[in-house]
């Protein structure tokens, strides 16, 4: 059985999915399309953060008969009237679903600060100071669990303050520009969808707000984007400039709300200092007999957010209640037979494992797991012609269950500080480099696993190929030395265990 994922695998034709493309893909070539349906009862669905739709006041919209009105109406005209080349390029990159957009610019952030630090000329290791982040090395080092809590945060702002906005929206029911003057044309896809207050403008500050917090030497170019986006919105025809005021009240208060629970969820304290990372350690030792040692050189003296199994999760009430079991202890027959198999394989890869190995390796410089599988969501969310605020639900809901995913494996990895291959197998070489974490479980499988589950909730037609593809990952890590098959195996269980907690709360939401 031992072989039973790669002939899975090969048998629906995965090696091949994605193995050819060798750039790192952020950038969707789509453009607007009509919504397969706009949820016109989701203001009243449940927010993750919020007390309700209604919790974030907006003034009472002038009616489209108004001389304040009637006012900014020319204004959009005019503007409309006098597009310059970069504003109409600006109007197509938006499109009418810019939720997607904002994703791919976190995920474009998450790869280019995904750089670990580099040691000092006398050995010594410095950590990123968020207190003083362009300091080398520069804040943040985006790293998988750095990852996924910037993605969980930014789709929960979104997903919130969107179901404000369809509150409001469908309270007030302020037409769009183009149903008050039929001589607008909009650049997008025509929708009843009301225009009071601008999606876009709340999706456009909420995300400014929570990717300057999570990115901060990048506040500049974010407030760019953001004022880019917003005004596209008048370019496109449509919203006036009090829908996208009302929007950007809206995104600036919920990315508040988000914030707020952020500075207090732990994650400040997950990289450990060493004392404590030397405790952890020595406690790992006396309650199993073993214990994970970092095999660089020079040696870094404290692993990768040995405190982030405590950050505060989304859905899942306590982490300890999705610990999984201890793993076998080395020199036993069941590690005995897995360590060999790691063996076998290294002498005998083939170049379709490889290409499984370095597909899903999400190492340095990339958008880490996390951000493999939010790249592959987008990717569905524009087949199904989801709207904004449906984009942005299923965003949430995947990266919460990915990040409490994330929170549970590091858990494990740092309860039971269990060795890596090369720490326990004399002379063994991995394909790809070894990660500065215990082994139990692995990330990989754990990330995609929840992930998956996401997926299949979403998307049932998409379940068996989404559930295959996670399988995918948990093997690649097998294929590439990087972990055991008991890490990987029970890292898939792990992730699914998890991701049920967010999809229990996300069948009780009012969306379905």
């Amino acid at each position: 059985m031992k072989n039973k994922w790669i002939r899975i695998i090969l048998a629906f034709g995965l090696v091949y999915a994605f193995s050819c493309e060798k750039d790192l893909l952020t950038h969707a070539d789509y453009a607007d399309y009509i919504f397969a349906s706009l949820d016109e009862k989701g203001g009243s669905w449940k927010p993750i953060l919020l007390t309700g739709g209604n919790q974030i006041s907006i003034p009472t919209p002038k009616d489209v008969t108004s001389d304040d009105y009637k006012n900014e109406l020319a204004a959009l005209k005019t503007a409309m009237a006098n597009l310059t080349s970069d504003q109409k390029k600006a109007v197509e990159y938006w499109t009418n679903n810019p939720v997607l957009r904002w994703n791919e610019i976190a995920l474009e952030l998450a790869a280019k600060y995904n750089i670990i630090p580099q040691p000092n000329a006398d050995g010594t290791y410095t950590l990123p100071d968020p207190a003083n982040p362009s300091k080398y090395p520069q804040f943040p080092f985006a790293h998988p669990p750095y990852t996924s809590r910037a993605l969980a945060y930014l789709s929960v702002a979104q997903f919130d303050g969107l179901i404000s906005a369809w509150h409001y929206k469908y309270t007030f029911n302020r037409k769009a520009p183009s149903d008050v003057d039929n001589s607008i044309v909009p650049a997008y896809a025509k929708t009843s969808l009301p225009a009071y207050p601008a999606d876009g403008a709340v999706v456009a500050t909420a995300s400014r707000d929570i990717l300057t917090a999570m990115f901060p030497l990048e506040k500049d170019y974010l407030a760019a984007k953001a004022t880019e986006h917003m005004s596209s919105l008048t370019w496109a025809g449509v919203n006036v400039k009090s829908d996208i005021d009302a929007g950007a009240t809206i995104g600036v208060e919920v990315a508040k709300v988000a914030m707020a629970r952020a500075r207090t969820d732990g994650m400040s304290k997950a990289q450990a200092p060493r004392p404590v990372s030397d405790s952890i350690k020595a406690a790992a030792l006396k309650r199993f007999g073993w214990q994970w040692d970092n095999q660089e050189t020079p040696v870094r003296p404290v692993g990768l957010a040995p405190l982030f199994g405590k950050v505060k999760m989304w859905n899942v009430p306590n982490v300890e209640i999705v610990r999984p079991g201890p793993p076998p202890a080395p020199g036993s027959a069941e590690f005995n037979t897995a360590a060999k198999e790691l063996q076998d394989i290294a002498k005998k890869i083939t170049p379709e494992q490889r290409k499984i190995a370095n597909w899903w390796s999400d190492g340095l410089g990339t958008y880490t797991p996390p951000g493999h599988w939010n790249r592959y969501v987008k990717d569905l969310l524009i087949e199904y012609k989801f709207n904004p605020l449906r984009s942005a639900r299923t965003f949430a809901y995947l990266n919460m269950a990915v990040m409490d995913a994330g929170v549970s494996c590091w858990d494990a990895k740092y309860y039971y500080h269990y060795p890596r291959p090369i720490q326990t197998i004399p002379g063994f070489k991995t394909i790809l480099g070894t990660p500065n974490f215990p082994a139990y479980t692995s990330g990989h499988s754990t990330f995609s696993a929840a992930a998956a589950e996401v997926v299949a909730y979403v998307f049932p037609n998409e379940a068996q190929k989404a559930r295959n593809w996670a399988n995918e990952a948990a093997e690649s890590r097998i294929l590439g030395g990087i972990h055991y098959r008991f890490d990987a195996e029970v890292g898939i269980t792990q992730g699914k265990n998890v991701a049920q907690y967010s999809l229990n709360r996300a069948k009780q939401d009012g969306a379905e």
